[in-house]
């Protein structure tokens, strides 16, 4: 995949170690801690810690892939990923609280979709949300994915109202 992918706002990259303080800062806002608590990373060296793992990810095809999703200015502000699951891949993404609103994670999932299915051979990727995250149905919708799903399903190891929606 050829990166960085550059929008009009941003840019998404590969990670590196440097970033470790501002994914450690944007993964502790409260939507984080509330909706994916498994991608809180309590301390910088935590963050680092993932990082070296998700950077040695990139060369593989069943793991998961995280770019940072990086402001014109150099701020790192979220991610977007595809993650392996049994039905094929799944699109994820965050953007920082002081940063929502302003429609950075439907730009950033908008430019990321096409190069990243090309990447893992896929023609079709799928969107998992909690249904009472309204912000990530409205970014997954405006991206164009296709209500599949509406109901009990399994999320963060419990079973949720969830919507999972489809790509392609």
């Amino acid at each position: 995949m050829k990166l960085p992918i550059i929008t009009r706002r941003l840019y998404i990259t590969r990670l590196d170690e440097s970033m470790a303080e501002s994914m450690h800062i944007n993964s502790i806002d409260e939507d984080n801690r509330r909706f994916v608590p498994d991608e809180v990373f309590e301390t910088v060296n935590d963050a680092r810690a993932i990082i070296k793992t998700l950077i040695s990810y990139y060369e593989c095809d069943d793991k998961p892939l995280v770019y940072p999703i990086i402001l014109n200015d150099g701020q790192n502000i979220g991610y977007v990923q595809a993650v392996p699951i049994f039905e094929g891949w799944e699109i994820g993404y965050h953007v920082a609280r002081p940063f929502t609103g302003n429609g950075y994670a439907t730009e950033a999932l908008t430019a990321y979709l096409p190069p990243v299915m090309r990447r893992l051979g896929v023609d079709k990727i799928h969107g998992v949300c909690l249904a009472e995250n309204a912000a990530s149905r409205k970014v997954l919708e405006k991206c164009g994915f296709i209500l599949a799903f509406d109901g009990p399903g399994p999320y963060q190891g419990k079973e949720r109202h969830i919507r999972r929606y489809i790509w392609r």
